[in-house]
């Protein structure tokens, strides 16, 4: 069975740390560089519904089905988005990486290649699982390419599988890394973050 608590992962220019109440009002600045919650692709609340959108995360994460994290950069210590560990499957030692999004400003830079070897590392490293998914709107072209870049495999696409806030219907792509797949996903991230 994997435990999975809250914990704070860093890295030398992005940190992950656990959600809370107090960074509703970073979230809905963040979320309003760039308006994300107007893209059709992903569902990022406006800034006055950050509340709910914490609170939810943290009922899930009560419940053993979330770890979700306030995404930060270290220069100036801002948050910049957010992500978080869903549809933990413990006894299946099974992780989907989600709910992912980042500040217009933030993204394509660093900050996605640091967090998401963060959560990676964290996932296969100190949890011990044998699978972690990635999954995008089939749509979401930029996003489908951050996952492939990672090395993550296609698993197959959930066709007419949720209703987005617009009232479309999402496709969704499905992917993955398996823990033996991680020590190459792993140099390749290192390289990335070295460089």
């Amino acid at each position: 069975m994997l435990h999975i608590e809250p914990v704070t992962l860093s890295t030398d220019r992005v940190f992950l740390r656990p959600l809370s109440l107090h960074d509703i009002p970073a979230l809905g600045q963040a979320a309003s560089d760039g308006a994300l919650w107007e893209k059709r692709t992903t569902t990022v609340p406006r800034p006055e519904g950050f509340e709910e959108y914490v609170r939810k995360a943290l009922d899930l994460q009560v419940a053993g089905l979330a770890l979700p994290f306030a995404t930060m950069v270290k220069d100036g210590d801002r948050v910049v988005g957010s992500t978080r560990f869903m549809n933990i499957d413990a006894a299946n030692h099974r992780v989907e990486i989600g709910t992912t999004w980042i500040a217009k400003s933030w993204q394509r830079t660093f900050v996605n290649t640091h967090a998401k070897y963060l959560m990676l590392h964290h996932a296969f490293e100190v949890l011990g699982c044998i699978a972690v998914e990635i999954r995008t709107h089939s749509q979401n072209d930029q996003s489908r390419a951050a996952i492939e870049r990672l090395g993550a495999k296609l698993d197959g696409i959930l066709r007419r599988h949720m209703i987005m806030p617009d009232g479309h219907i999402r496709d969704t792509v499905v992917y993955s890394i398996l823990r033996e797949e991680w020590p190459q996903v792993k140099a390749r991230l290192e390289q990335k973050l070295a460089d």
